[in-house]
């Protein structure tokens, strides 16, 4: 694991510990000699991830859509930044440049990205192993739903184990440099639907 994308929000949020977090995060980063790989832009805990990580020496590489970067929010301190025409071509570069990601706290653009990137491993399409920073709690009832798809059977165990959480982003950097991404397919042979012989997928 060399190259890590973060998804984080653009805002900093009320509680000033996200923000510390995120320090926390990049500081850790940098530390282990790891790339960031994120936004590009220089708002909120995106910018945060940035500075600090430029501030330790570390490398970081910004993805980020030409109609943003139009609006002055692009980075413009980076190692490097890529210029793309949209989010899917932001989102695919992200994740080509990564070898594992993490989500920070954020809004609805950071829970996109994270579902994305899990629904990608899950499928095959690529195998990042995906981890998720509970600063103060702030995940709590996402990490309660997603056990309860699982429980509903919309989605299966082996899957729902392989977002990592932790609080703690030394412990969950450790967790992600040995996880290993379930090979368990995500369609269902042995469960027919309702009126049916055809596989139920999930």
């Amino acid at each position: 694991m060399k190259n890590v994308c973060v998804y984080c929000g653009s805002n900093s949020g009320r509680d000033p510990a996200y923000t510390a977090t995120a320090r926390d995060l990049a500081n850790e980063l940098a530390r282990r000699g790891y790339t960031l790989i994120y936004g590009g832009g220089n708002v909120g805990l995106m910018g945060v991830m940035a500075n600090t990580m430029l501030a330790n020496g570390g490398k970081v590489i910004g993805v980020i859509p030409h109609q943003l970067a139009a609006l002055e929010l692009a980075h413009e301190g980076l190692t490097e930044l890529h210029i793309v025409a949209d989010m899917h071509e932001r989102k695919a570069k992200m994740a080509a440049l990564a070898d594992a990601v993490i989500a920070l706290p954020g809004g609805l653009g950071t829970m996109e990205e994270l579902f994305e990137a899990m629904t990608w491993t899950q499928l095959g399409i690529h195998a990042k192993p995906c981890g998720l920073v509970n600063a103060n709690g702030y995940y709590d009832h996402l990490v309660s739903f997603l056990d309860k798809t699982v429980e509903e059977q919309f989605v299966r165990a082996a899957h729902r184990k392989m977002l990592l959480v932790d609080a703690d982003v030394a412990q969950l950097l450790d967790r992600l440099a040995t996880a290993q991404v379930p090979a368990e397919r995500k369609w269902i042979s042995d469960v027919p639907r309702a009126g049916s012989g055809a596989a139920e997928s999930r």
